[in-house]
């Protein structure tokens, strides 16, 4: 006999020795011992090829009491020699047998450690195929436990999330079709292992309005929870071209079903309503724990408001203007973040909810609201500090929408606090020229509008015709802002006559030369001399280097720049200059408007 038929008909025939030696045995003399064997010459017959003599043992009737308390063990060798066969090996098919077989006849509790622990012990690339090749026996042993069913649901549920939540989300259309590690394949899989526990608790409620148990309840919301925020939170949700079932979509439909089916979803929409956390007493772990809540709500209002789903769910009582107050805190967390696929939901969601409102119906006690107020300024952050363009632009189509939507105290009170907080030249143009609109329709409309006209109007100017910093600031840096504030008072110079003064500008012109024109004019005359006087040290060093490039820095609004010729230096130079000629023309206009405006006015009196 070849000596690897009698290794082989060893480990057969030691684990046929162990069995004959317990089934003599009652079940309360089984030893230590008896178990380490039996492990060992099931290990060793999985090992050696031999799975269908196992599964004969296994299957067989005599055997049931020896499996029941030590097939568990098995579970362990059982894994690792599934994924080293090959699918289409017979082997392979033996093995997932006696799985299959062990959920059926082992001890409930020894086996759900045991699974447990495969799932634990699982890293990398293999996770994914682990979970899901362990899911329906977990399910088969966790329907089979009376006691702590709810408890053992929560702790499966928990450990698998923990092990999928470090895999990377797919989230091009090529990686999602690819699905590398199976995460999109496994999170569904998870779902439909969680259905007959939703069944249970929606019978369970359905039974009795007072339904007490709310254990099971509990452990499958968290498990919604860390689903909205891993992975829905990164993953891409939009429909796709070419994909048909987008996996992530279904995910998300699915895991809206179970909020539904459990009575959750409205109370966690417009409640904020949260599972019962632990108390924990590291503050820091709380902070954690409240975070998570909160992205998880985040995404979920992402999902139903943005996305529509579960849209038939979803009350149509509200008024947007209300939709839009629930939604400020998620819209706010969203923003906060710099993930492209999370701050574009949170513009998405944002756009979505001012899309239902009406122009001109939000009401400026809204504003009272802290969110309403630091929504703004967040998007404010993603429009200047985002390197994504096209995140930068729906920010700017976004924030002007926001405007659109208030009343007229509302846009009012909105644009001092941009003007106050958003410290950017480009935004308070932005902000700027939307007030120059306002005054316009105040001006050529036959409207009640007092909030851009008069005294009320006099202290929004107030900020709008001042420099930062007086004759010191840096124009080049504020040019926008200065541009705008130069182009309304040219525009209300023209379009408000002193004798009408609706606007108010001409009570402030003292005030407005004093504290921006004055001062504008010295910064400038301060600005051309410094930027002259570098283009005159460039051409001096220009021609003693005699080379056109050589390379040196400069610095310009107080920042160096990067390292550039002398050549692209001067180009940059010039630039400035030419900002400062445009400014001053413009400053030049506005000054001769006024001067002819007051004269008219004298001239017409005297």
């Amino acid at each position: 006999m070849p000596e690897e038929q009698k290794q082989t008909t060893m480990a057969v025939d030691e684990l046929q020795a162990i069995i004959q030696r317990c089934q003599i045995l009652e079940e309360a003399d089984f030893k230590g011992e008896d178990f380490n064997l039996f492990q060992v010459a099931g290990q060793k017959c999985l090992e050696d090829g031999y799975a269908a003599q196992l599964l004969e043992v296994i299957q067989n009737e005599k055997n049931k009491v020896i499996i029941k308390n030590m097939g568990w063990n098995l579970i362990s060798p059982l894994v690792r020699c599934i994924f080293v066969y090959k699918k289409e090996d017979d082997k392979r098919e033996h093995c997932l047998k006696i799985l299959e077989k062990l959920a059926q006849l082992c001890n409930p509790k020894e086996l759900f450690l045991g699974l447990l622990e495969q799932i634990e012990q699982t890293s990398g690339e293999r996770v994914c195929q682990t979970v899901m090749l362990l899911l329906q026996p977990l399910q088969t042993v966790l329907l089979k436990l009376q006691n702590k069913k709810a408890y053992s649901v929560g702790v499966s549920l928990a450990m698998i999330m923990n092990q999928l939540t470090p895999l990377p989300v797919p989230y091009t259309k090529q990686q999602i079709q690819e699905d590398k590690l199976g995460l999109c394949q496994c999170c569904n899989a998870v779902v439909d292992f969680t259905k007959p526990f939703v069944n249970e608790v929606v019978k369970n409620m359905e039974k009795s309005s007072e339904y007490n148990d709310m254990e099971l309840k509990e452990e499958l919301l968290k498990f919604c929870m860390k689903s909205l925020k891993y992975p829905l939170l990164t993953a891409q949700l939009e429909e796709l071209e070419g994909i048909d079932e987008h996996p992530f979509r279904h995910f998300a439909a699915e895991i809206i079903d179970i909020l539904w089916d459990i009575k959750e979803l409205i109370p966690l929409v417009f409640l904020h309503r949260k599972s019962k956390n632990p108390e924990w007493e590291n503050q820091e772990f709380a902070d954690i724990e409240q975070k998570n809540t909160a992205d998880s709500l985040a995404c979920l209002s992402y999902l139903m408001v943005a996305q529509h789903f579960g849209i038939d769910c979803f009350p149509m009582v509200f008024s947007p203007s209300y939709l839009l107050q629930c939604n400020m805190m998620n819209i706010e967390v969203l923003l906060k973040r710099t993930e492209e696929s999370i701050l574009s939901k949170g513009l998405d969601l944002f756009e979505s909810c001012l899309l239902r409102v009406e122009d001109n119906s939000l009401l400026h006690q809204y504003l009272e609201f802290r969110d309403f107020i630091n929504v703004p300024q967040d998007l404010v952050k993603v429009m200047t500090l985002c390197p994504i363009e096209h995140l930068r632009k729906k920010s700017l189509s976004i924030l002007q929408l926001y405007i659109n939507k208030f009343d007229t105290e509302g846009k009012h009170t909105l644009f001092r606090c941009l003007l106050k907080t958003s410290n950017h030249a480009g935004v308070e143009g932005y902000v700027i020229k939307n007030i120059k609109d306002q005054i316009h329709l105040s001006l050529t409309k036959a409207c009640d509008n007092t909030w851009f006209i008069g005294h009320h109007l006099i202290s929004l100017l107030d900020l709008v015709f001042l420099l930062p910093e007086g004759a010191e600031t840096d124009l080049l840096q504020h040019s926008d802002r200065i541009m705008a504030s130069l182009n309304l008072l040219r525009y209300l110079v023209i379009k408000d006559c002193e004798n009408d003064n609706q606007t108010g500008v001409w009570t402030m012109i003292p005030r407005i030369e004093q504290n921006f024109l004055k001062p504008l004019h010295v910064g400038l005359n301060m600005s051309k001399a410094h930027y002259e006087a570098e283009i005159k040290n460039k051409k001096e060093n220009k021609k003693e280097a005699q080379s056109p490039n050589t390379v040196c820095s400069v610095t310009v609004s107080g920042e160096k720049m990067p390292a550039m010729t002398t050549e692209m230096q001067l180009q940059v130079l010039h630039s400035a200059l030419f900002t400062f000629d445009l400014i001053e023309s413009v400053l030049a206009r506005v000054e001769e408007l006024i001067e002819v405006k007051i004269k008219a006015v004298m001239d017409e009196n005297s």
